[in-house]
């Protein structure tokens, strides 16, 4: 058998969730402005991520969503990051990502989007990997672009955030633009390989 999937940086390692890592993640994101621009959340209870980690296997293996708890080497869980809204004939996705609060301007979104790119360009083969943020969110859109994603416009009434009907931005990386950029530089340390549904093009076999 193959093992889990999973990335490791020089302080993260992206990995599967597992029923242990509810409490943490409850902990984190019963804070509202950690969800303040999502659809979901604030958490109230420890079952709300029990319920969401029960999901993720079916997720993987139907090609829905490939997300991974942030594990720092210090702290332990201090979010979730991963890939949603796959399209295997157009080659793309999105990547999400939500930190604790006490997590944020730390380095760990830059880390963390840097091993979800190795994932998305190296061994999916995606030919594209989008973010949205949302207008009012400047510090997202500073840190997007920071990264070398291209700010490419706004959808509008994109998102539904309650009772609300919201603009976004979207944000778009292509491969040759990571391979230039400064989530490229990154070391990424990958064990085991992706959900067949999510890899659109087998890596290449060095020579």
């Amino acid at each position: 058998m193959m093992p889990p999937m999973e990335l490791r940086g020089q302080q993260l390692a992206l990995r599967y969730p597992q029923p242990a890592d509810a409490d943490a993640l409850f902990a984190l994101a019963r804070d509202p402005e950690v969800t303040r621009w999502f659809s979901w959340g604030p958490y109230r209870t420890a079952d709300e991520p029990r319920a969401w980690i029960a999901e993720q296997e079916r997720r993987r293996e139907r090609g829905e969503q490939l997300d991974f708890v942030v594990h720092h080497r210090e702290h332990g869980p201090i979010g979730v990051t991963g890939l949603g809204e796959l399209s295997r004939r157009d080659r793309r996705a999105m990547v999400g990502t939500w930190l604790g609060r006490a997590h944020w301007g730390t380095g760990a979104n830059a880390e963390s989007k840097a091993l979800v790119a190795h994932l998305a360009f190296a061994l999916c083969g995606l030919e594209r990997l989008g973010a949205y943020s949302n207008p009012e969110n400047a510090r997202s859109a500073r840190a997007l672009g920071a990264l070398g994603f291209r700010h490419e416009g706004t959808l509008r009434r994109w998102h539904r955030h309650r009772d609300h009907q919201l603009d976004v931005h979207v944000f778009g990386m292509l491969p040759e633009e990571w391979e230039r950029g400064p989530l490229r530089l990154r070391p990424v340390t990958a064990i085991g390989q992706p959900p067949a549904p999510w890899i659109v093009r087998p890596a290449a076999t060095p020579s």
